[in-house]
């Protein structure tokens, strides 16, 4: 009652459920395709690499969102040159060119004087959101959204079978950077929510969870959408309510529904699992 009784009365409380909300409705979307493309990696990757973006547009003094997508789009556009120009695999080139760029970051971030932004973009912290980053987050919501709408059959035949897709006349590399594009997107509309460091589990574990508990890539991703923002909403409750960090109790309430899932789901459950197999060796002793 009280958190409800806060968010009538503080601004900045309802700015933060809002832009959560988007959070983890973005991350599900995307990270539905992230799970079933096997780029769980790449998501880590990317989520890395907008560090020295974000550390040079507070130095020039511009919205973080231009220079993290600047460098997340190179990172991934780097990885894939690396990998198919040379005998480095693609995993390999992954780790050469996030932890490369993260290191970057990182001294950039040393070099500057004011840390304290660049604190809450590396842990996050929803609470301190402004009007111009949920806006941020919102527009980036709508682009993604539309755009997973537009091309949802390419990217739903790109993720499941290149090889028909190429023959299709589909160019699996244009697809391939149109999802990593989104993927820095929706990585940067989770900066303040998550922070950098804990945007690769918004991106996977609400994806996976739904993926536990359906195998049509449609409800997927209205699940994952759906328990993005529950996570989302839950953790910021306890969060205020506790005075913890946002970021971290958003995710830790994600990987709680996981587990949830990974032992009670009808189909994938450990536990309905466990009761098949216990049900079948009784059938057999009969």
């Amino acid at each position: 009652m009280d958190f409800l009784m806060a968010i009538g009365q503080y601004e900045f409380l309802q700015k933060a459920l809002f832009t959560s909300v988007v959070v983890g409705l973005i991350c599900g979307v995307i990270g539905s395709f992230i799970i079933l493309r096997g780029m769980s990696l790449m998501g880590d990757a990317i989520s890395h690499a907008v560090l020295p973006g974000v550390a040079l547009s507070y130095a020039f003094g511009i919205n973080f969102f231009v220079g993290a997508v600047l460098t997340g789009v190179l990172t991934a556009v780097g990885i894939g040159y690396v990998s198919q120009n040379s005998r480095i695999k693609n995993d390999t080139a992954i780790g050469i060119m996030f932890t490369s760029a993260f290191a970057i970051g990182i001294i950039m971030v040393t070099m500057l004087k004011s840390s304290t932004d660049l604190y809450h973009i590396l842990f996050g912290n929803v609470l301190a959101v402004r009007s111009s980053d949920m806006w941020v987050t919102v527009g980036i919501g709508v682009i993604v959204i539309v755009t997973v709408y537009a091309f949802f059959k390419e990217l739903l035949l790109t993720s499941f079978d290149p090889t028909i897709a190429a023959a299709y006349g589909l160019r699996n590399n244009l697809i391939h950077y149109l999802l990593m594009t989104l993927l820095t997107m929706v990585t940067v509309a989770s900066l303040q929510t998550v922070g950098i460091v804990l945007v690769v589990a918004m991106l996977i574990t609400p994806a996976a969870t739904a993926y536990l508990l359906t195998d049509r890539l449609s409800i997927m991703i209205f699940l994952a959408g759906g328990f993005g923002m529950l996570s989302s909403v839950i953790g910021l409750y306890f969060s205020f309510t506790y005075n913890l960090a946002s970021g971290a109790t958003i995710v830790v309430v994600a990987t709680v529904l996981f587990f949830l899932a990974f032992l009670f789901s009808r189909k994938h459950g450990v536990v309905w699992k466990s009761i098949r197999a216990r049900q079948k060796r009784v059938e057999l002793l009969k």
